[in-house]
């Protein structure tokens, strides 16, 4: 059914003339007439009766017109949930404790008339398909990987360089140290499950233990941050990487350490992604928020690998 015949329907039904129907509607007043009898040819009823005085709804005219509104809303409200500019913004942030989650509730806090829809998808080729679909409009990961090159229609920026720490228990060796030095880690077992061979987080890890010689286990089944957590908590002879953003909450009788890792810090590299033709609005004001945030990088006395991307985020290119 042609939504530009009922609008006009119901223009002409509400002002009662089809040449005041013509002028709200800027078209003339022989396609106004067009409009509605194909309408009616497609209906196989008489909408109007013509009069002295204009155009008068028929009986069938008025049991049409509530249907024809109805079918007016809906198609208004099926364009509002595509339009870029109505549509909460879509983020995908990886994990819910993570450094990225930090940043996108200060966002929501800075900017609270934003909508926002949250999600976490945990492979880089599921972000990517999602952003080239436009499913989701941003996702933050670490870019790009050797042999992991992004597509030509997707950009990525530095956002946040997180600051790796170690997480030991009460009775780990290394558990009274104010800071320790990645030279020091050598011959200390770290463990960290989860680390699923060809993520963006595993390539870090790999280049983190070629560069610095550490001794890095990724065995066991990977039950969470609460297990996780338990086995530090209750094993001296294991510790774990950790964001320094990264929000951990355990009982007091864990009795868990958060040490600062030096010479060099190791930062995790958060890039923003999001497809170069994408048209949100609320994706420029996502850059300046991150712009005026985010800390330098690359700074003195950091490492990072070298795939690392380098540029800090600015406008929202339309190339």
């Amino acid at each position: 059914m042609d939504l530009e015949a009922i609008r006009t329907f119901v223009a002409v039904a509400e002002t009662g003339q089809f040449h005041k129907a013509a002028t709200d509607l800027s078209v003339t007043q022989q396609a106004v007439s067009k409009r509605i009898a194909a309408l009616e040819r497609g209906l196989g009823v008489r909408l109007f009766t013509r009069t002295p005085r204009g155009a008068e709804l028929a009986i069938d005219g008025q049991a049409f017109l509530p249907h024809a509104r109805e079918l007016l809303r809906v198609a208004a409200r099926a364009a509002a949930s595509v339009d870029p500019g109505r549509r909460p913004l879509r983020v995908d942030i990886l994990a819910s404790r993570g450094a990225a989650s930090g940043l996108m509730r200060g966002f929501h806090r800075s900017h609270p008339g934003i909508d926002l829809d949250v999600v976490m998808l945990l492979d880089i080729d599921r972000a990517v398909e999602a952003l080239r679909s436009g499913e989701i409009d941003a996702s933050f990961r670490a870019v790009a990987a050797p042999g992991r090159p992004l597509p030509d229609d997707i950009e990525a920026v530095r956002a946040i360089d997180e600051p790796l720490e170690l997480l030991t228990g009460p009775g780990h060796a290394l558990a009274g140290a104010r800071s320790v030095t990645l030279a020091e880690l050598a011959g200390h077992r770290i463990w960290m499950p989860g680390l699923r061979p060809g993520s963006e987080w595993a390539a870090y890890y790999d280049d983190l233990v070629a560069a610095f010689g550490l001794g890095i286990e990724a065995t066991g089944p990977n039950f969470g941050s609460d297990a996780l957590l338990d086995t530090i908590a209750d094993t001296p002879a294991l510790a774990t990487f950790m964001g320094a953003h990264t929000r951990l909450v355990w009982p007091d009788g864990h009795g868990l350490r958060r040490i600062p890792v030096t010479g060099p810090t190791p930062v995790y590299p958060h890039a923003l992604l999001r497809h170069r033709d994408n048209p949100h609005p609320a994706l420029e004001t996502l850059r300046a928020h991150i712009a005026a945030t985010a800390t330098g990088h690359d700074a003195a006395g950091t490492w990072t690998p070298d795939w690392v991307l380098p540029r800090r985020p600015g406008p929202v290119s339309r190339s």
